[in-house]
């Protein structure tokens, strides 16, 4: 039983916002005080030991209450406020409509992740599946699978992003990359305003046939991955010497491919009717007509 199960703030969603907001004013401060003491000349340690902090802290909080969702909300947080964090003092277009996208995906996503929050007594189901196959060793799954794992691949993503708001250079492969952004920040609120629809029509459940969905089962997944290689992209039309910080967006592809994707699968398999028939007929990421060979 957790510190919080007497408090009415574990089962009211206003006050779990709330409080979440506090825990993440909180991160901040750590992580930015984590990044001001840390001795070492280089910025790229310095932002990772202060974003390794700020997770650690979330990580705490999340025993306490009992719940490791409390993350939840970090992967979308946390690139906006490292950009603005580190934007340099020069201004150019290119910077500009960089931190604008970013903060845009940033906003979008929170706002998902808003809309879906019932409460701090509810917990993520993949972080439920995880708890009952390792009940004993959960804490330390949830530290380093949970936490510290999407924290390493958002630091991974952003990487390139600091590294060319730091060296800034406006050119067609800029706007190249910052259009792939806006296609998956696009496609990812298409995905999820048709997936949220669907939920509210269909309380019981089912499997969602309609508009992207219809031909992909991971429509909102491609967007994700989209919008970190289009920040790629960026990055090299400015520093292509740095053309190494790919891994990142590299890493966070293999995430959705092979831990991700499959855990959503057999999940379905199990509570959908019929999914074998619908993987049969759909693509797993392209909302495109399935080509059969």
């Amino acid at each position: 039983m957790s510190a919080l199960d007497s408090i009415v703030v574990k089962h009211n969603r206003a006050a779990g916002f709330a409080f979440i907001a506090l825990v993440y004013v909180a991160a901040l401060v750590v992580g930015v005080v984590t990044y001001l003491v840390v001795a070492s000349p280089s910025w790229p340690v310095r932002l990772l030991l202060a974003d390794v902090a700020a997770t650690v802290f979330v990580f705490v909080v999340s025993l306490v209450v009992g719940n490791a969702s409390v993350y939840d909300p970090y992967w979308s947080v946390a690139p906006p406020v490292i950009c603005a964090a580190l934007m340099p003092h020069r201004w150019d277009w290119g910077t500009v409509l960089l931190l604008a996208v970013v903060w845009l995906w940033g906003v979008r996503l929170t706002a998902n992740w808003a809309v879906t929050f019932r409460n701090l007594g509810t917990q993520d189901w993949r972080y439920d599946d995880l708890k009952r196959q390792f009940p004993r060793a959960f804490p330390l799954v949830s530290l380093c699978g949970i936490m510290l794992f999407p924290t390493l691949v958002v630091y991974g993503c952003v990487i390139p992003a600091v590294f060319y708001l730091q060296h800034p250079r406006l050119t067609w492969l800029t706007l190249v990359g910052l259009a792939v952004c806006l296609l998956g920040t696009g496609l990812e609120l298409v995905a999820d305003v048709q997936m949220q629809r669907f939920r509210r029509a269909n309380p019981a459940g089912g499997l969602i046939r309609q508009g992207l969905w219809t031909h992909a089962r991971h429509p909102n997944y491609l967007g994700e991955m989209l919008m970190w290689w289009g920040v790629f992209v960026v990055a090299m039309s400015a520093v292509p010497n740095y053309w190494w910080t790919g891994v990142g967006a590299l890493v966070n592809t293999a995430m959705f491919l092979f831990v991700s994707i499959p855990m959503a699968d057999r999940r379905n398999r199990r509570r959908r009717d019929g999914f074998d028939e619908y993987c049969r007929q759909t693509n797993s990421l392209l909302p495109i007509p399935l080509v059969r060979r």
